[in-house]
């Protein structure tokens, strides 16, 4: 699993973010978790 970083827009991999939420390449605070657009499901309502 990565994290996408909104400072400097790179991927964090997990393991660099388990006792810190900081990215470490620019040490920006707000890290969202990233998905890719083929993980998102679409169910249609019945």
């Amino acid at each position: 699993m990565y994290y996408l970083c909104i400072s400097c827009g790179r991927k964090v991999p997990h393991e660099l973010v388990k006792k810190k939420v900081k990215c470490p390449y620019c040490g920006g605070k707000i890290l969202i978790k990233y998905r890719p657009q083929n993980a998102i499901k679409h169910i249609k309502a019945r």
